[in-house]
């Protein structure tokens, strides 16, 4: 069982070449157990990134997370008020971005580690990371 990073659900869904062997690998093996979570700001992230241009996908954004919301083995874990709170009261030292904030916060509360390239959330000592 992992929780995908933003980055990490665009690339792999998008069949981008960026993950390492080692996150590749564990995808599959969680897709194959229908083990992946991803929380719902990582869709508030891609809407906001689309719509300022940053990020272009091959279908509107609605549609593209549609497609993901259909596969058996991604779930989506909402910003629930434990894991809102826990994410402000993550112990330093953390950058302030809200959504990686909330990113770790699910991945603490579920347990399980976080798929992510991200250095400043791979330092974090408090997360099991895996790139």
């Amino acid at each position: 069982m992992i929780v995908l990073d933003t980055h990490v659900w665009v690339w792999w869904v998008s069949g981008i070449q960026s993950l390492s062997s080692k996150a590749n690998r564990l995808i599959i093996e969680a897709r194959d157990r229908n083990a992946i979570y991803i929380s719902s700001i990582s869709v508030w992230e891609i809407a906001q990134l689309v719509e300022r241009g940053r990020l272009q996908l091959t279908v509107d954004v609605t549609d593209w997370v549609a497609k993901s919301e259909a596969l058996p083995f991604i779930h989506f874990i909402p910003v629930d008020n434990s894991i809102a709170i826990k994410s402000v009261q993550l112990p330093s030292p953390l950058h302030p971005d809200p959504a990686d904030r909330i990113i770790i916060a699910t991945a603490l509360a579920l347990g399980f580690p976080l798929i992510t390239r991200d250095r400043k959330i791979a330092r974090y000592p408090y997360i099991q990371t895996i790139w």
